[in-house]
């Protein structure tokens, strides 16, 4: 099943007219592989109309939230609060920080955690639930695998979108 309904696609002579964004989608990334699939997405997402906004930091997803509706949003738990030379542990509080921030949205968006294996299954419970707690709509282990990230997209617009895209209207800030 494709994600979302495909009704503005037009076509002009030999080419397609570009798809107006429907859906815009905030992905973050926190820096764990070099190509890692979630990089991915935008590319493979963009032709149907699902607008990819990526941000590195918890600064640079504020910036986008305070600027775009955001429909959904992928957060890494570990993407650093500002973008510095290195991360480190110190500011790793980014994710965190991030859904604490869209929960408090008027509107907030559906939301996928995407965290770090825990090392004790005490610390895996108390990371999924801190996520949940947090409004987290899933919660993802890493390594990702892009598969099972389209297959909790599918299930966002299933749930909150009625299996088809959002409405325009005011944005989601």
């Amino acid at each position: 099943m494709p994600i979302g309904h495909d009704t503005t696609r037009k076509t002009e002579g030999l080419g397609q007219t570009p798809v107006r964004p429907r859906l815009n989608l905030l992905l973050t990334y926190g820096g764990w592989r070099d190509m890692p699939a979630v990089l991915q997405l935008p590319r493979l997402l963009s032709p149907m109309g699902i607008h990819a906004m990526q941000a590195e930091s918890g600064d640079e997803a504020a910036r986008i939230i305070d600027s775009e509706p955001v429909h959904i949003a992928v957060v890494d738990l570990e993407i650093p609060l500002n973008r510095g030379p290195s991360p480190t542990s110190i500011n790793r509080t980014g994710g965190p920080r991030l859904l604490q921030l869209l929960k408090r949205l008027d509107t907030p968006p559906p939301t996928i955690v995407v965290k770090p294996r825990q090392g004790s299954e005490r610390e895996h419970a108390r990371s999924l639930s801190q996520s949940l707690r947090e409004g987290a709509f899933a919660v993802l282990d890493r390594p990702l695998e892009l598969e099972s990230l389209l297959e909790v997209l599918r299930r966002v617009l299933r749930k909150h979108y009625r299996d088809g895209w959002p409405q325009p209207g005011p944005a989601v800030r």
